[in-house]
C-alpha cells in the first residue's frame, strides 16, 4: 500500500479511536487494579481475532504475525489511571468526557495510549500481508507505580524482539504535531528515602540524646551544595526534596528522622554518580552525629531515563513525514517526567514519541496529573499513523 492508502485506512478508524478513548476515560482504574480495563481490551482484541497472552496481574501481549519474513517489533501502551479527582472543565470549557469513578481519572493520557494502540492493531490486521515479521502489542499494567514493568519484561523474554516503539501524549506540544527525535527524551528518577536513627531524649538535655534532626538538616544543605559543585554542570540533574519528617513534640528529641524526595537526570553516568553522592553524604554526616542510616525500599534509580535510538527515531520520523507530511513533525524539549518505558529501551533499540494534545481554543493543555488535564481527540489518528509508520518502516534504511 502507498502512503495515501495507509493514511486513508487510518482515518477510517477515527470514530473508533474516539469511542474507545472515551470508554477507557469514563472507567479508569488505578495501578495494578485494571481488571475492567483488561476486560475491555480483551473484548476488542478478540473481536479482531488476534491471539493474545494474559500476564500475571492485568497486562496483555497481543501478537500479530505479518505476511512476510522480517524483523520482529514491539508496540506498547500503558493502561492505568491515577488517584486524582477529575474536574468537569479543562482550561477553557466543559470537557467532552469525564471520569465516572470518584477520585480516579486518566490524567496522564493512558486512555489515549490504549485507544491508539487498538486502532493501530485494526489497521495492521487489514494490511497483515504487508507486514514484515511479527508485531507484539503490549498493554502494560501499572506504569504510574511501576508495578507491572517487571512482569512485562520477563514475559517478553519468550519472544525474539528487534525494535520497540511507544507514544506518550504530551501537553507541551500542539495537537496535530508529533515529535520523534534521537537522544534523551524523558528523565530518569532517583528515589530518595533516608531514615536517620539516633536516641530519643528530653529537650532539656540534648547531651543525653542523639538527635536525628540536626544531621538531617546538615544532609539537606550538603546535598544541595554537592549537586551544584560535584556534578557535571552540562548534564542536568535536579534535586527535589519534598519531605522532612521528625518528632511529634517540641520538648522531645526524636530517635528517627526521614528525608524524602527525588532527583531527575538524563545522563546515566551522572544519575548513578548522584545516587552515590546522596548515600555518601547521608552516611558520613550521620556518623559524625553518632547516628546510623537505613534506606527506604524506593531509595534507588527507577526508572532510568528514556533515551531514543538514533536509527529508529530518524527512520520513524521519516516514515511519519511520508504518511502525513513533514508539517506534522513538531519540536519540543526533553520532558523531566519519568517513564518505565525506559526498561524496554534498555533491552531493545527503539524510540518514544511525543504526541501533541494541546489546543488552546478547545482548552486542552493543562499539566499532566492535574484534574483539568484533557486532550484534543483529533490527535489520535496521528498517533496511529506514527505507530503504523514504525511497523512499516524498513530496518536498515
Amino acid at each position: 500500500m502507498n502512503s495515501a492508502d495507509v493514511k486513508k485506512l487510518v482515518l477510517e478508524h477515527e470514530d473508533y479511536l474516539v469511542h474507545m478513548r472515551r470508554e477507557f476515560h469514563r472507567h479508569p482504574e488505578v495501578s495494578g487494579k485494571e481488571l475492567h480495563t483488561r476486560e475491555i481490551l480483551i473484548r476488542e482484541i478478540e473481536s479482531m481475532q488476534i491471539p493474545y497472552k494474559m500476564l500475571k496481574g492485568t497486562g496483555i501481549i497481543a501478537i500479530i504475525e505479518g505476511g512476510k519474513p522480517g524483523k520482529n517489533r514491539l508496540l506498547r501502551a500503558d493502561i492505568d489511571g491515577l488517584p486524582v479527582q477529575e474536574e468537569a472543565e479543562n482550561l477553557k470549557q466543559k470537557k467532552e468526557c469525564v471520569s465516572e469513578v470518584d477520585g480516579v481519572c486518566h490524567a496522564c493520557g493512558h486512555d489515549a495510549h490504549m485507544a491508539v494502540l487498538l486502532g493501530t492493531m485494526k489497521v495492521l490486521s487489514r494490511i497483515r500481508d504487508e507486514i514484515e515479521g511479527t508485531v507484539y502489542c503490549c498493554f502494560e499494567e501499572g506504569e504510574e507505580t511501576n508495578c507491572g514493568i517487571d512482569t512485562m519484561i520477563e514475559a517478553l523474554e519468550e519472544y525474539k524482539i528487534d525494535e520497540c516503539f511507544a507514544l506518550h501524549v504530551y501537553n507541551g506540544l500542539d495537537a496535530g504535531k508529533v515529535n520523534v527525535v534521537p537522544g534523551p527524551r524523558m528523565a530518569g528518577t532517583i528515589g530518595i528515602g533516608i531514615y536517620l536513627h539516633g536516641k530519643s531524649g528530653h529537650g532539656s538535655r540534648p547531651d543525653q540524646a542523639v538527635s536525628t534532626i540536626i544531621p538531617a538538616a546538615h544532609i539537606i544543605t550538603q546535598l544541595n551544595s554537592a549537586f551544584m559543585n560535584q556534578l557535571n554542570v552540562e548534564e542536568t540533574v535536579t534535586l527535589g526534596l519534598g519531605m522532612l519528617r521528625a518528632g511529634e513534640a517540641t520538648n522531645v528529641i526524636p530517635d528517627e528522622a526521614y528525608i524524602g524526595g527525588t532527583a531527575r537526570f538524563f545522563n546515566w553516568d551522572e544519575g548513578e554518580k548522584a545516587l552515590k553522592i546522596i548515600n555518601r553524604i547521608s552516611e558520613n554526616t550521620a556518623a559524625c552525629h553518632n547516628c546510623t542510616v537505613t534506606y527506604q525500599y524506593r531509595h534507588n534509580i527507577s526508572p532510568y531515563p528514556v533515551v531514543n535510538d538514533e536509527g529508529v527515531a530518524l527512520r520513524v520520523q521519516e516514515k511519519i513525514g511520508e504518511l502525513c507530511g513533514e508539517e506534522v513533525l513538531g519540536d519540543c524539549d526533553r520532558w523531566f517526567a519519568s517513564e518505565c518505558y525506559s526498561a524496554y529501551l534498555r533491552k531493545y533499540p527503539g524510540a518514544l514519541g511525543f504526541l501533541g494534545i494541546r489546543n488552546e481554543e478547545y482548552g486542552s493543555g493543562a499539566a499532566h496529573h492535574n484534574g483539568k488535564f484533557d486532550i484534543d481527540e483529533s490527535a489520535l489518528t496521528l498517533g496511529v499513523c506514527a505507530e503504523v509508520g514504525f511497523i512499516l518502516s524498513k530496518q536498515g534504511e
